[in-house]
């Protein structure tokens, strides 16, 4: 069986134990009798002073932030020569809140997360044409405070231009993520002529853009385009 561990082993142990705290007290006492150590200077580079005049802030024209924070009807599209104001929209060119979800399948829903989504403002512009053609423009700004949501907004837009059968796509020159669709199956109802519709969705900034075509004969891509394209051209 197993010795025991007396009280031989205890004494050496202690011993042992006592060395060592006796050692380091006397590495204590050296230490205090040496003067400190100087520390190596700290390693920086010297920065050069800029000189010269600082630059000139952008002029309005050329600042993006001005021209959006203004009267944002100004940067739509103007309405062409010989079509006729869409009636349907109101006379100020302006949708709020309740206006703009009143427009979705579900309203009440779509409120609440405009509101959650800080829904700033929304311009609008339409115009009909002696042809038939009708043409809804809008801006919709947000504050973006918390998220980017009018990369989001144009996603969702072109998510649901995405799922209608029948559609041809195109990206939209010089927007980076901007979409155009041509739904070519028509719209039927009992009572109705056939309406065929288009679609552009993009984003600048905290802007997204809208652009709906409809008309009762098929609408080509290059008119989609041709209005998507200048009306980015105007954010």
């Amino acid at each position: 069986m197993p010795g025991r561990r007396g009280r031989t082993a205890l004494l050496i142990a202690g011993a042992a134990l006592l060395g060592v705290v006796a050692g380091t007290c006397t590495g204590f006492l050296i230490q205090a009798d040496r003067s400190p150590t100087a520390l190596p200077p700290l390693s920086q580079p010297k920065l050069a002073q800029a000189t010269g005049k600082a630059p000139e802030p952008l002029p309005a024209a050329e600042d993006r932030q001005v021209k959006t924070d203004g009267d944002l009807r100004k940067l739509l599209l103007k309405k062409p020569g010989g079509a006729k104001a869409a009636t349907w929209l109101g006379g100020d060119g302006w949708m709020n809140l309740t206006e703009y979800a009143e427009d979705f399948e579900k309203p009440g829903t779509m409120f609440g997360n405009l509101v959650r989504d800080e829904f700033r403002r929304a311009a609008v512009t339409g115009w009909e044409t002696d042809g038939g053609q009708t043409v809804e423009i809008r801006l919709v700004q947000f504050r973006q405070q918390e998220s980017l949501e009018a990369a989001d907004s144009s996603d969702n837009g072109q998510y649901w231009a995405d799922r209608k059968s029948a559609t041809n796509s195109w990206s939209v020159p010089g927007t980076g993520s901007g979409m155009a669709y041509v739904h070519t199956r028509p719209d039927t109802k009992a009572g109705y002529v056939p309406l065929y519709s288009a679609e552009a969705h993009a984003y600048r900034g905290d802007i997204a853009m809208e652009v709906w075509v409809y008309d009762t004969k098929p609408i080509t891509k290059a008119r989609i385009m041709d209005l998507a394209e200048r009306q980015m051209e105007r954010l």
